[in-house]
């Protein structure tokens, strides 16, 4: 038996969530079974529990997009892993708990010099930056990249992939401690969002050339703000609405700009096209090697206080990525 954090109802966490037990079945083929370590939590986890996000699973759940831990168990067709192996583990559910099954495709190696707590931190926010720029934003050397909401994980994720690929990086957040963390990810400049003017700011950055392509997780009136940053032929990419507000731009707009508004969703984006998966995993796996960008792990909470954790998201005070310590 394993303890797992399990969704019982739909509501805020304190109300949907229940700690529960439950027996080990036997492994699927391709499959490996991980004792967890850490796992991350992600604003989607919180739309989860509201019945708001896309994928929604039959009660009861667990919650729990990525993890890191230790492999305790493979199926006999398992090649090219070992048992006690540390790796990261990316799921669609069920990382909140003691131990995770996964398919071996969905693991990556954990590097020496990262914790466990920085491992679970980056699947899901590397894989949505590296979806976004790479294969659906096509962000080139020397472009001008927008990051809105970047001081939080997957912010910082698109701010240090960003870096890493040659673009000129304007960083957008609302407190000098995101900003800080904003410009140590890489971005070449950083601008507070709670400034009015800070468009403005950021054509000027430009020399009023605008931006060619925007990283945009928060929606809301950042969107409306961001829009007219836009150059001609940019390509606006819609993360996510972390505002709560779901936006809209008349389609004149895109006809005048000749702009692309480009919807990002990570994992369904593999799940449609397959071929991109072995790309994705060799780049990720190059960008863990390399050390650059670890992700920022601002908080770490024991696991009996995961519902008090994945409230703070909602409070949209936290910096870099919250972490689940599950013993």
């Amino acid at each position: 038996m394993y303890t797992v954090l399990e969704c019982v109802q739909l509501g805020v966490p304190d109300q949907a969530l229940a700690f529960a037990t439950r027996p080990r079945g036997p492994l699927p083929p391709g499959h490996v079974r991980v004792a967890v370590r850490a796992a991350g939590i992600n604003f989607p986890d919180l739309l989860m529990l509201a019945g708001e996000y896309q994928h929604k699973p039959s009660l009861p759940f667990i919650p729990g997009f990525e993890a890191a831990g230790d492999i305790v168990e493979m199926a006999p067709d398992v090649m090219g892993w070992k048992l006690g192996q540390a790796v990261l583990v990316h799921c669609r559910t069920g990382a909140f708990a003691e131990e995770l099954v996964a398919p071996d495709t969905s693991l990556l190696p954990k590097p020496a010099h990262y914790t466990y707590e920085q491992a679970a931190a980056f699947p899901v926010c590397a894989s949505t930056a590296w979806a976004a720029l790479v294969a659906r934003g096509d962000l080139r050397s020397n472009e001008r990249l927008l990051v809105l909401g970047a001081g939080g994980g997957t912010g910082l994720a698109a701010v240090a992939l960003g870096h890493q690929l040659g673009a000129r990086v304007i960083a957008v957040a609302s407190t000098e401690e995101k900003r800080r963390a904003a410009r140590q990810a890489g971005a070449d400049f950083v601008l507070d969002s709670g400034k009015a003017d800070w468009a403005m700011e950021v054509m000027n950055l430009t020399d009023q050339q605008g931006i060619d392509v925007v990283f945009d997780p928060v929606g809301g009136d950042a969107f409306h703000a961001a829009w007219k940053t836009v150059a001609s032929n940019g390509r606006y990419l819609v993360i996510g609405f972390a505002s709560g507000d779901r936006p809209s731009v008349p389609a004149n707009r895109l006809l005048l700009r000749g702009a692309s508004l480009i919807g990002v969703r990570a994992g369904e984006q593999l799940r449609r096209n397959p071929a991109l998966e072995p790309l994705q995993r060799q780049s990720l796996a190059a960008w863990l090697a390399s050390g650059k960008g670890r992700p920022l792990v601002s908080e770490v909470h024991p696991f009996n206080r995961a519902a008090r954790a994945i409230a703070r998201l909602g409070e949209r005070q936290a910096v870099g990525k919250l972490i689940l310590r599950i013993p």
